[in-house]
């Protein structure tokens, strides 16, 4: 015997069937769309925006619209991508992160200048200001 719960599942999916897999750019835009809606109250709709995330992610990783981006992201060092994200959050310049050095050491290692990169004791320090794990740098 099927579990009535199965019957919702599949009405769930027959009306929003991008819940599961996004198939075309008009399926993206809904799922952006009912994800914007659902984040408004995450505690609530977490299971939902955890099943949403993997059907946006899978379509941006496959799609060509994305394909330059993607590839702009491979080949970028993850700690420095992190170091950017933060910079950008925090609104900070290559002045500002006294914990990695002179502006001129942290343009270098954000440019990957010399083979300049981040130390043990520069992700160290800025997971201590910042309030972040190290996991996050590797």
């Amino acid at each position: 015997m099927v579990s009535p719960a199965v019957y919702q599942i599949r009405d769930a999916l027959a009306e929003l069937p991008f819940l599961a897999h996004i198939e075309t750019p008009d399926d993206y835009e809904r799922a952006l769309e009912l994800m914007d809606q659902l984040v408004d109250d995450y505690e609530a709709n977490k299971p939902l925006v955890e099943i949403l995330a993997v059907s946006i992610e899978r379509w941006e990783d496959h799609a060509g619209e994305f394909a330059d981006f993607n590839a702009a992201v491979a080949g970028t060092d993850r700690g420095i991508a992190v170091l950017r994200t933060l910079m950008v959050q925090h609104g900070l310049g290559v002045a500002d992160l006294p914990e990695i050095g002179s502006k001129g050491n942290v343009s270098k290692i954000l440019n990957g200048v010399d083979g300049k990169k981040l130390t043990r004791n520069h992700i160290e320090a800025l997971c201590n200001r910042f309030g972040v794990s190290p996991a996050l740098f590797f």
